[in-house]
């Protein structure tokens, strides 16, 4: 019934203006489109592409609910019979064909990017060029990584042992920080909203005194412990308001972070250039926005010192490609977002490959000890907080699915 409402629906909203007029009998077909979720630090949602030339493409859509469900019910009948290398136009005909359902951001989107990034290896794959090449080339060689990194003892076992208490300590900071810049990273970032065993005024998004001097003392000691061999970043995930925002900034300026990510909830820009113009920290926020279009009113109002687009999230790799040429007029630079499996990394890298304001791709599965182990190598991806911009087709990696079913959420 779904297969049949989709087909229906854009066939008879779009007509045929944007599926194929006329088809080489040469060129690839999509024979099918399906998902598989992997359980990982998040849940990684993988989505394969099958074609009649014997291609499958790889792709991967940001966590959350329902994403199989658009994929499989509401997109697979519309790029059915379609040509894969047609990326551009499919990626269109998705969001039109979803356009009364959200296309223009949330889960619908979601899913639309990890349709669009396994479109793009199917492309790469089907013309023997990498996917870098399919954009314009590349601008580097290699691709920077920056380390999120994780400090201090559980908040769940806090949770579960009933205790408010400090489970995040300077010194488990300070530790972790060591720990990630002799792996070779030479830019780490850490989460500052963390239990620090004061209440808080979650309601209000107000901190106390005492809640913005641990925090001070967190950046403190990250500071003191590889201020002199990495750059350092830290996170606010959008749990305060502006005048508490602004007081953590004021309290950790004196040791230069290279940017506070995401101080303010993501939906008011005008207080988010409000807020950046009253403190001498840099911004980043961009994670919570969708396309180009989300990210205008931003670079346009000075809101944000980087950019944080998650390109399994905001619209694919080309969408995230035009955000940092959006971003590269307001001489803004890029800094993607990502908590993915390697499928999203490597969409990244093809990304940070052909932008030329890109500073560095997050990684967040430094907890996950076979992160590496899905991908098809005989050495790490990661060597030396850097990923090599590989030329191989597509996005240059194979899953060994294998592991891939190992780990396999049902």
């Amino acid at each position: 019934m779904y297969e049949d409402f989709a087909t229906k629906l854009a066939t008879t909203m779009w007509g045929d203006y944007d599926r194929t007029p006329e088809r080489d009998t040469e060129s690839p077909e999509i024979t099918d489109v399906d998902t598989v979720v992997v359980d990982g630090n998040f849940p990684w949602t993988i989505v394969t592409i099958e074609t009649d030339a014997g291609v499958t493409g790889i792709g991967e859509a940001y966590p959350s609910p329902g994403v199989h469900e658009i994929i499989t019910d509401y997109l697979r009948p519309v790029l059915v019979g379609e040509n894969p290398l047609d990326v551009e136009r499919l990626y269109h005909l998705m969001r039109e064909s979803l356009s009364g359902r959200g296309s223009q951001q949330g889960v619908a989107t979601i899913a639309i990017s990890g349709v669009e990034l396994a479109l793009w290896d199917t492309a790469g794959k089907a013309l023997d060029q990498p996917v870098y090449q399919l954009l314009g080339g590349k601008m580097r060689d290699e691709v920077r990584i920056y380390a999120d990194c994780h400090a201090g003892e559980s908040m769940i076992d806090a949770a579960i042992e009933g205790q408010r208490r400090e489970t995040y300590r300077p010194e488990a900071y300070a530790e972790e920080a060591r720990d990630a810049v002799d792996e070779g990273f030479d830019l780490i970032k850490f989460d500052l909203d963390v239990p620090s065993g004061h209440e808080i005024g979650t309601k209000s998004r107000h901190l106390t005194g005492p809640e913005v001097e641990h925090k001070r003392r967190l950046v403190a000691a990250v500071a003191e412990e590889v201020g002199d061999e990495a750059e350092f970043a830290f996170d606010l995930h959008w749990n305060f308001n502006r005048e508490s925002a602004k007081r953590v900034c004021d309290a950790v300026e004196e040791y230069d972070p290279v940017w506070i990510e995401d101080p303010l909830p993501p939906e008011n820009t005008e207080a988010m250039a409000n807020f950046a113009a009253k403190v001498d920290v840099p911004v980043l926020t961009g994670e919570n926005r969708y396309g180009r279009h989300g990210f205008r009113d931003l670079l346009e109002t000075g809101a944000v010192d980087f950019v944080a687009p998650d390109t399994p999230k905001t619209g694919g790799i080309a969408e995230t490609k035009k955000i940092g040429d959006l971003a590269d007029t307001y001489y803004c630079a890029l800094a993607p977002h990502n908590i993915g499996s390697p499928v999203a990394t490597m969409a990244g890298v093809h990304v940070g490959a052909t932008v030329p304001n890109f500073l560095a791709l997050e990684f967040h599965a430094r907890d996950v000890p076979w992160w590496e182990d899905m991908v098809e190598r005989s050495e790490p991806l990661i060597q030396d907080g850097r990923i090599r911009v590989p030329d191989s087709p597509g996005l240059g990696i194979e899953l060994d699915w294998d592991v891939v079913e190992e780990h396999r959420k049902h």
